[in-house]
């Protein structure tokens, strides 16, 4: 599959086959895009499973912590990767080893990470990827509601106004 572009269909469907997601790199604080993307998730009636070895057995937004993917007791379809392209590959291997056992479908990789051959190997075991994608910015704009935070006003910038 080319990674540098997909459908919306694509992405529409993924969205609508996950119902319960670990999310690998998974932050307690409230100011990191991986805790809003789980909140907004959560809002929109996924399961966010969060996986984070440094807090493992604290809670995050109700939900437990668990130190990596194996660990978690029930079934999940997708793993969403919040870590960098270089461990992006160690998870996903780990996530082809528990696929069977876990029911894991889809391989996320969050804005700026991408790792190809990470990408082939869930492929060839018949995963679905995305890279370089938000599935809460995704899920936002295949459903109308991207405009509703003023992504597309041209009015929040992380620019600097000229006075």
């Amino acid at each position: 599959m080319q990674h540098d572009s997909y459908s919306d269909d694509y992405l529409r469907d993924i969205l609508n086959r996950c119902k319960t997601f670990a999310m690998v790199g998974a932050s307690a604080n409230w100011n990191k895009a991986s805790y809003f993307v789980m909140k907004y998730m959560q809002k929109k009636g996924y399961r966010v499973i969060p996986v984070n070895p440094k807090i493992a057995g604290d809670t995050i937004l109700g939900e437990r912590v668990y130190p990596d993917l194996a660990s978690i007791p029930e079934p999940y379809s997708m793993v969403d990767i919040f870590r960098n392209s270089e461990a992006a590959g160690h998870v996903t291997d780990e996530a082809l080893a528990l696929a069977e056992d876990k029911g894991i479908q889809m391989i996320w990789m969050q804005l700026t990470v991408i790792n190809e051959a990470a990408a082939q190997r869930a492929e060839a075991q018949g995963l679905d990827v995305v890279m370089n994608r938000c599935p809460k910015q995704e899920f936002s704009r295949l459903h109308g509601e991207y405009g509703w935070s003023g992504m597309t006003s041209g009015i929040i910038t992380s620019k600097r106004r000229k006075l």
